[in-house]
């Protein structure tokens, strides 16, 4: 095509038809042959014959679709009152040194008594040992790899990589790690993966799995409107379910622990519950001690979420809204307000060494999470960094301290949510911090199960 893109630099790489210069993108939008071409009313990104342009909107790719089966609007937002929510948000650039001073004397008090430093289980999976071994890996290449071996490594000292089981990742991107999961699992049965993502994805690894014997399904949906009860391979069988997800940016985190804890063990639950059978007044007390007992074993047996697994991500795009911590907040007095501060100082902790740690995190976020770039770039504005307003107040290494505080303590609040509802939660280094900034792994396994506890 003769047309020359200004945006990329170059010429259009489409063939136009014999006897043309033009493709038919970038043909005369005058009337051709009587035939004129306008904007898309649905993406004026691309173009339209007039005259076709009622057959085009049938099938154009940004029509709005019909809502699949397990799109429940809204079922894992978690907070309804807007009332909470402050309505104003203040630059943390505009707060005077007395009111940041009494900020981070909240946030150490609200710190007491919590592990200031995690336990490093930087572990591995021989699954991967192939790849990691590979020369032809670059240096970006090198890292996830690494990242997805210590992930597989620390479900496989969980137990959560086992026969019959439903792994799904949220945030799946182009699917990485479910398709690392799947060759860690190729002479294991009875095994399904479902690929949480709400944007279309380009160069999946879908494709490599066609051949085996597990099942593959990718749900384009936004986590806040999953209901994984209704999801067909999970309605017909309740399959116990391993939550996974690599650097689930901010409040996606919350939601993904509210759609697995909630929302799905709920509905379980209720399914599960059968209605007592009438009985004589000579038998209720008979059968009174064998009922509860039954009831015990089968709450013990039945355990929709056999375990979570999550790289935690950008505490800067958390949210209170969806924040399933807010009761953990509430008790050590702090609230909405002092939430918004936290979440978005939370980013001095990858901000500190700015020029050092930009290259490394951007490049190492770019693979896996084409979606999310942005996102993931805003880790490092300088509104969030404050590295210019704050220069008098605060050195680089305390904002760096100040950052891992927030986001230890927002990560604190998902695990009190976690063990409030009978599981055990804990945060580990799953991988060193030159690999990734955002090396942190929360896990949960159901408590009353045999799973032993990491050691």
């Amino acid at each position: 095509c003769a047309y020359f893109v200004e945006r990329k630099k170059r010429f259009c790489k489409m063939i136009p038809a014999p006897g043309r210069r033009f493709c038919g993108e970038h043909g005369q939008q005058e009337e051709e042959n009587g035939r004129k071409r306008i904007p898309c009313p649905l993406d004026p990104k691309h173009t339209v014959y007039e005259d076709q342009l009622q057959k085009h909107l049938k099938k154009c790719n940004s029509r709005e679709k019909p809502n699949p089966v397990y799109f429940v609007q809204d079922i894992n937002a978690g907070l309804k009152d807007v009332t909470e929510i402050p309505e104003k948000q203040v630059p943390i650039s505009s707060l005077s040194k007395e009111e940041l001073e009494n900020l981070i004397i909240k946030l150490k008090k609200a710190s007491n008594g919590l592990e200031l430093r995690l336990k490093e289980q930087i572990l591995s999976h021989h699954a991967l040992q192939e790849a990691l071994n590979d020369p032809k890996n670059g240096e970006s290449a090198f890292k996830h790899l690494k990242q997805q071996a210590s992930i597989l490594g620390n479900m496989e000292k969980l137990h959560l990589l086992g026969p019959g089981r439903c792994f799904v990742e949220f945030g799946a991107g182009r699917g990485k790690l479910s398709h690392w999961v799947d060759v860690a699992l190729q002479n294991v049965e009875d095994t399904q993966f479902l690929l949480v993502e709400r944007a279309a994805t380009r160069f999946k690894v879908d494709g490599k799995h066609k051949r085996r014997d597990s099942v593959f399904e990718r749900l384009q949906v936004d986590i806040q409107h999953l209901c994984l009860n209704k999801v067909p391979i999970l309605e017909k069988k309740k399959t116990p379910v391993v939550g996974m997800g690599k650097h689930l940016c901010g409040a996606a985190t919350d939601l993904a622990l509210r759609c697995l804890v909630e929302s799905y063990t709920t509905c379980c639950d209720r399914e599960n519950e059968e209605p007592a059978p009438k009985r004589s007044r000579t038998d209720k007390t008979e059968v009174a001690s064998n009922s509860s007992a039954d009831n015990e074993s089968n709450k013990e047996d039945c355990k929709p979420v056999a375990g979570i697994v999550i790289a935690l991500c950008c505490h800067h795009k958390c949210d209170w809204t969806h924040y399933v911590g807010r009761e953990f907040f509430r008790s050590v007095g702090l609230g909405p307000v002092e939430f918004n501060y936290f979440q978005r100082m939370s980013s001095w902790a990858t901000c500190g060494m700015r020029e050092t740690t930009t290259k490394a995190s951007t490049s190492e976020d770019s693979e896996d999470q084409t979606n999310d770039t942005e996102e993931h770039k805003q880790t490092f504005s300088k509104t969030e960094s404050g590295s210019d307003t704050l220069q008098g107040i605060l050195t680089v290494e305390e904002r760096k301290e100040i950052g891992c505080l927030c986001k230890l303590l927002i990560d604190h609040g998902r695990i009190e949510y976690l063990r409030r509802r009978g599981y055990k939660a804990a945060l580990q280094y799953y991988t060193e911090a030159a690999v990734s900034l955002e090396n942190v792994l929360l896990t949960a396994v159901p408590s009353p199960s045999l799973i032993p506890e990491p050691t």
